[in-house]
């Protein structure tokens, strides 16, 4: 007999027997099935568990969905400061990075939602996935544009200078949004670069689609017949 895992958790892999020859075990309290057993995702369990199992699985609601893209948000931030932060502090500008943004993003997802996902839940982790990365373009250029300038005006030998146009707050920060999110694609002026760059992109938001990705539970019973089980 296959022993019980520790800890109580249900493990729906594969069926357990008792000692006693046809007698079938249940997967979750590991106790000999008396009356018409149950399965959960293909599982045998006893009529109490199942209905346990049933009133545990957690339901999807808007505000389930608000909670799991606000944790997102949180996730997609904590992932644009890393990925700036390295790039900063080395200079180095890694694409590989973008596969743990990725994974911060998804798993924050379903932490928010307590474990819901489902399609519109990968659809924000893939939305906010390249949010982070293609916007963390924007910090690094800012940095790399302000290091050139101070060389720039270090190198400066004319008293007369010539100022920029000033543009508003808003103005410069919508731009440098826009160009944010098109700068996966703005670096294929590099193709060999650009290419390599939405590859591992596009890994790390498959990573987050995978992530939040529903994991349903079925339920079906009472069966008459106890018949040999497919693993959950």
């Amino acid at each position: 007999m296959e022993e019980k895992p520790s800890g109580g958790a249900p493990q729906f892999a594969t069926a357990e027997y008792s000692g006693q020859s046809g007698t079938a075990v249940c997967k979750s309290c590991g106790q000999a099935i008396s009356g018409a057993p149950y399965r959960v995702n293909g599982v045998l369990t006893c009529a109490n568990c199942a209905e346990r199992i049933r009133q545990q699985v957690p339901k999807d609601s808007h505000a389930a969905l608000v909670r799991g893209i606000s944790f997102g948000v949180g996730g997609a931030v904590l992932g644009l400061v890393i990925y700036v932060a390295f790039a900063l502090s080395t200079g180095w500008v890694i694409g590989y990075i973008s596969l743990a943004v990725g994974y911060i993003v998804g798993k924050a997802i379903i932490m928010g939602s307590r474990g819901l996902g489902g399609r519109r839940y990968q659809v924000a982790a893939v939305l906010l996935t390249y949010s982070a990365v293609s916007l963390a373009a924007v910090p690094i250029a800012v940095h790399q544009m302000k290091h050139r300038n101070v060389e720039q005006h270090a190198q400066m030998s004319g008293p007369e200078t010539v100022s920029a146009p000033r543009m508003s707050p808003a103005r410069a920060v919508g731009i440098l949004t826009l160009l944010g999110l098109a700068s996966p694609f703005l670096e294929l002026s590099n193709p060999t670069h650009g290419i390599i760059g939405l590859v591992i992109l596009f890994v790390g938001m498959r990573i987050a689609w995978k992530i939040t990705a529903g994991r349903p539970v079925t339920i079906t019973g009472p069966i008459d017949e106890v018949t040999p089980a497919k693993p959950g």
